[in-house]
């Protein structure tokens, strides 16, 4: 394989939004070359989302163009098999690159290893609409880890995994991960998708998802309006 499939990014941003209760992305121009989401997050009011780039360098150049151009803060990711192709095209453009090294990574749902949270603490569960949401929580009441995902056809798009510092390095990344399979299994999803940090990397691998492209995120600096 030479590249991600675009539909892959399509299915796992088409989740990510409904999991963010963001509008749905809109296509930008020209035609296929990536989708616009507006976020409206301080410091991220918009991002793109770049559809083929290792197919299509020139795709990459004019996404980067514009991003640069921007008069909002707007971020440009990138899934990619050709990391350093991609940065030296998003640094020609004056993009910042804010994070290197994510992941784009997938797996069978249905085959997804089960692990309950170690006592004591206790997991909580809420489903609202397609988006599951679980936390655990110390015997204090304190939310020790937490993390969603969203159902969208056959396909679950796990979004915003923390665990509190305090709470490291006892399981509970792995007993959230088990939770939210098992809600969205429950639910008719089989594919689970997410983009994964370098934190969460080695986690997800443990579990079996399988990396498919890395991930390069850059940001435009905002060009202030005239007048």
């Amino acid at each position: 394989m030479t590249k991600i499939e675009s539909g892959l990014i399509r299915r796992w941003l088409d989740g990510w939004t409904v999991a963010r209760s963001l509008p749905e992305a809109e296509q930008v121009e020209p035609a296929g070359d990536g989708l616009l989401s507006k976020c409206a997050q301080p410091g991220r009011e918009v991002e793109v989302f770049a559809l083929r780039a290792d197919e299509d360098p020139d795709s990459l150049a004019r996404l980067a163009a514009a991003v640069a151009a921007a008069r909002e803060i707007t971020w440009l990711t990138v899934p990619t098999l050709h990391p350093g192709t991609v940065e030296a095209v998003v640094d020609a453009a004056g993009l910042e690159v804010l994070h290197r090294s994510e992941w784009f990574m997938t797996t069978d749902l249905t085959e997804h290893p089960r692990h309950e949270p170690a006592a004591p603490y206790e997991r909580e569960v809420r489903t609202e609409g397609p988006v599951t949401l679980v936390s655990l929580h110390a015997p204090s009441g304190e939310v020790a880890a937490r993390g969603s995902i969203a159902v969208v056809g056959d396909d679950a798009i796990a979004d915003r995994i923390e665990t509190d510092a305090a709470h490291r390095r006892r399981g509970l990344g792995r007993a959230m991960m088990s939770a939210l399979a098992e809600a969205a299994v429950s639910q008719g999803a089989r594919t689970g998708l997410l983009i994964a940090s370098e934190e969460g990397q080695r986690l997800y691998s443990s579990l079996g998802w399988h990396h498919k492209a890395d991930v390069l995120i850059a940001r435009g600096p905002a060009i202030p309006a005239i007048g």
